[in-house]
């Protein structure tokens, strides 16, 4: 009798693994750079907010990035800025070749504090919105702050697993009912391929 049992391994797909993308805070130290025409870009408030549906307003003038090694240290490949990221170029290359339909890009004008030319840094979002969480088998609180709307509460334990059909090709995505970007397996193991620095993976399921 000849066992069934590679036929049974080979019926079930192995699930996708998916991660909350952050910040690395094994690293994390003084930075030495700022957006030094944040007032003409970001308006009165000096605070950057992606527009409704997500992507970048029309900015009046390209935001300038001024490097300042004496104050801490340069940008890394991913860092957070206000509403926004801030993608080292090779981080921008690796983001539009595996999901190129699922994020947007503003070049910044980098240079040095003392005139000289800096590498190319720019401004990173996720505009991809996805209601994807499979409800039914996260561990996750709902809440319902109006009848006609809902938000997601993962204060506490919570883990997060997520629709297939849903989730379909995309590699990177934004929470439709919780502010928190995700990615799958593909985007986290070219990161660590590619050794970038800055970024951090959290499993979805240990959330």
């Amino acid at each position: 009798m000849i066992s069934s049992l590679p036929e049974r391994r080979r019926g079930k797909a192995r699930a996708r693994r998916f991660y909350v993308v952050g910040l690395d805070f094994r690293f994390q130290t003084a930075p030495g750079w700022e957006m030094e025409n944040l007032a003409a870009v970001a308006g009165e408030r000096e605070v950057l907010i992606a527009p409704r549906g997500r992507g970048f307003p029309p900015f009046p003038e390209p935001p300038r990035l001024v490097i300042d090694n004496s104050l801490g240290r340069a940008p890394r490949d991913w860092e957070l800025f206000h509403d926004y990221w801030l993608a080292s170029d090779r981080m921008k290359n690796l983001l539009e070749r595996l999901d190129l339909e699922g994020v947007r890009f503003v070049r910044c004008e980098t240079r040095y504090r003392d005139g000289r030319a800096a590498p190319t840094y720019w401004l990173c979002d996720v505009i991809r919105v996805l209601d994807a969480v499979d409800e039914a088998k996260s561990v996750l609180k709902i809440e319902h702050p109006t009848p006609d709307r809902k938000v997601y509460n993962l204060s506490g334990r919570s883990s997060l697993l997520f629709k297939e059909d849903s989730v379909g090709a995309a590699h990177i995505f934004r929470l439709c009912f919780y502010p928190m970007i995700v990615c799958d397996q593909v985007v986290k193991d070219a990161c660590k391929e590619a050794g970038m620095r800055g970024i951090g993976f959290t499993d979805t399921t240990k959330y």
